[in-house]
């Protein structure tokens, strides 16, 4: 694969149990699609390096509420429940960033465990465009920890949804990435500029 502008696009967790009908259901996940099959064509045109993440847990893993966490079962590695949305465009260059797949430790950063830091500086990238879900949980982790491992991280906010515990979770953490030092743009203004 050709590399010569060091960018990458992230898209995380577009599985279907984060889908409105899924069991961790993120309000209008399912509308960003379009957005996000637009950003991947655009990405594979200029032969950039696309990731998905996606969780990967296993069947007692400790994030869901049954063993003490936060969530509801969701994203069991095998299950239909865990499997990327059947709409989302995935080029068969794409790599895989399978995240939380160990039962007593929970990760919401698609860094965290994983090999895409490795696989970012081994392709000289240095500019990431994440969207996906949700925005005040995995989005949120992934871009602070691409910021520390110090990436220019751009956040596309009409392909980005929030699951939001608490009202407002989703504008706090666009805030809170803005001011760690992401960039957040619309998709028009990524497609726009035909070489990114």
């Amino acid at each position: 694969m050709k590399k010569t502008n060091g960018n990458a696009l992230l898209v995380i967790d577009i599985q279907l149990d984060f889908m409105p009908y899924g069991s961790l259901a993120v309000k209008d996940g399912d509308k960003i699609i379009p957005v996000i099959n637009k950003l991947v064509k655009l990405f594979s045109a200029n032969e950039d390096m696309i990731f998905f993440s996606r969780d990967w847990h296993p069947e007692k893993h400790c994030s869901f509420s049954e063993n003490g966490g936060t969530w509801p079962e969701h994203c069991i590695r095998g299950t239909r429940g865990a499997r990327f949305h059947p709409d989302v465009q995935i080029p068969e260059t794409s790599k895989i960033i399978s995240k939380a797949t160990t039962e007593s430790k929970d990760a919401y950063s698609a860094f965290e465990d994983t090999e895409l830091a490795e696989e970012l500086e081994k392709n000289n990238i240095n500019t990431l465009y994440v969207c996906g879900l949700a925005t005040d949980v995995c989005v949120r982790s992934t871009v602070l920890d691409g910021l520390k491992l110090g990436l220019t991280v751009i956040v596309v906010s009409d392909a980005v949804k929030a699951v939001e515990l608490e009202p407002g979770d989703g504008d706090r953490a666009i805030h809170e990435m803005n001011a760690a030092g992401a960039e957040i743009v619309e998709s028009s203004m990524v497609i726009g500029q035909h070489n990114i």
